[in-house]
């Protein structure tokens, strides 16, 4: 009977240990990478031991495997609801170039196992059946927007897809991930929020500028100019009024 009981607590609900593991190691593999990652604490976490991660997972290489693709899985299920299909090529861009600036705020875990991997020289990712297929709806959505914008004439090259992603990804990240030593260099806090918002201002008016041959101070500009018609009318000092 004990035996029996211990079958329906390991298998009661499969998927959501799974989930509670997968989350744990996420956390653990992004703190700590993959030599200091410890499978005790990421058992304890999840409310599970050992034998359950093996169970549900697989080893502790099988485990960070599956933290990777789930890593990917996640960003681009999201990038998938932006819609840019239905957007004006230039919108689109800004969606897809605030989308991936914001994502990786709400995200910190992302680019830390990234990290990690490249650290390993992606020996882990390559064992992956996965991730390729991950990526080449996402490569087609984004050769779309452009190839919609040189046919509208809003962007005057048709910039490698992957080229324009990778470049879009690399402004994000290494501001992001190099904050603490750029905020001491140069004496600013990079990470207020005043600094965040003049960042993505300037990644949005340097890729425009990139696709449309524009100046990216104009960018710079009419965004400026959008920004200010949001904000609420100052109110005249009575001295200005005039008798």
């Amino acid at each position: 009977m004990a035996k029996r009981k211990r079958v329906l607590k390991w298998q009661r609900d499969p998927e959501g240990m799974r989930l509670r593991i997968l989350e744990a190691a996420k956390q653990e593999f992004a703190g700590h990478g993959l030599a200091g990652a410890r499978v005790d604490r990421i058992a304890a976490k999840a409310g599970a031991n050992k034998r359950m991660l093996y169970y549900h997972v697989g080893n502790k290489e099988d485990l960070y495997l599956a933290v990777l693709e789930g890593a990917y899985e996640k960003i681009r299920a999201e990038e998938r609801e932006l819609d840019l299909e239905h957007l004006a090529p230039p919108e689109a861009i800004e969606r897809l170039i605030a989308f991936t600036w914001n994502y990786i705020l709400r995200n910190p875990e992302f680019p830390a196992l990234l990290q990690t991997e490249n650290l390993a020289k992606a020996k882990h990712l390559k064992r992956s059946t996965k991730v390729k297929s991950m990526h080449s709806p996402f490569v087609e959505m984004i050769r779309t927007v452009v190839r919609r914008g040189v046919e509208s004439g809003d962007f005057r090259v048709a910039i490698d897809p992957v080229q324009l992603y990778i470049s879009i990804a690399a402004l994000c990240f290494f501001y992001l991930s190099n904050s603490a030593t750029l905020s001491v260099i140069f004496g600013r806090d990079l990470l207020a929020k005043e600094a965040k918002d003049e960042r993505l201002q300037h990644m949005v008016a340097l890729v425009l500028a990139a696709l449309t041959g524009k100046s990216a101070a104009s960018f710079a500009k009419e965004t400026a100019k959008e920004a200010d018609k949001e904000k609420p009318p100052k109110l005249r000092s009575p001295a200005h009024h005039t008798a």
